[in-house]
């Protein structure tokens, strides 16, 4: 949602900040794109907020698309589709959607020496598709845990889901592979999705469907996000 959109729906934002050019190339081995489960309209599986969640929607400047802050790594344009679980997975539109995710190395903003930076956290409200879209990096990894991004949906300033999205392992090697993320190479602490204290239950609802983005050198994530209304 644009912020002309955010000023209709009476938000009052300002200032949402320009996507920075990358110019980082994918491993052409890379799968491009990985098919998300069709015709299902289910709940998102609720997850813990885990040990790093930030709550900026006091401030209208972290309502902004893209989140980067000048952090370097592979473009990732994320799309998050709400829908009502309850209703046919209609899209919901003026939810609140709040993501945060790790650096390309493995640290969250807001915590330990990174206390008072905001990076790879940023907040928007759908619209009329039910959509958001954040311009950011491709996230990290650190001991304990697979590739993934933080979420929560809110509506009428309520919480109604707390989740995180996972991305394809082969698109994780992938990545962690090219010269931005070969200081720390492959993830040695969890093999992959099914191994990961989180995922390991099922990632299907989870899983990032991906796309290849030529314009940027990266990859275009997108999920559907159904959560009961």
């Amino acid at each position: 949602m644009n912020r002309k959109d955010f000023l209709k729906a009476g938000v009052g934002i300002v200032g949402i900040g320009a996507v920075i050019p990358f110019i980082i190339g994918c491993d052409e081995d890379a799968a491009t794109e990985v098919i998300q489960p069709s015709g299902s309209c289910v709940l998102i599986p609720e997850e813990t907020a885990g040990p790093y969640p930030l709550d900026l929607s006091k401030s209208q400047v972290y309502f902004r698309q893209d989140i980067t802050e000048g952090k370097t790594g592979l473009p990732l344009k994320l799309t998050l589709t709400i829908v009502n679980a309850n209703n046919n997975c209609t899209p919901i539109a003026n939810a609140r959607v709040d993501v945060w995710h790790c650096d390309k190395d493995g640290n969250y903003s807001g915590y330990s020496s990174e206390v008072g930076e905001t990076y790879c956290r940023g907040i928007q409200l759908t619209d009329a598709n039910g959509q958001v879209t954040f311009q950011t990096i491709y996230p990290g990894w650190y001991r304990g845990r697979i590739t993934h991004i933080h979420f929560q949906v809110f509506l009428n300033n309520g919480l109604v889901a707390t989740s995180q999205l996972a991305f394809p392992d082969a698109i994780n090697e992938s990545v962690y592979k090219t010269s931005l993320y070969a200081a720390k190479g492959q993830n040695t602490s969890v093999a992959n999705n099914r191994a990961d204290s989180i995922f390991r239950d099922g990632e299907t609802y989870q899983l990032a469907k991906m796309t290849a983005n030529v314009a940027t050198g990266g990859y275009d994530a997108t999920l559907q996000v159904g959560v009961a209304v």
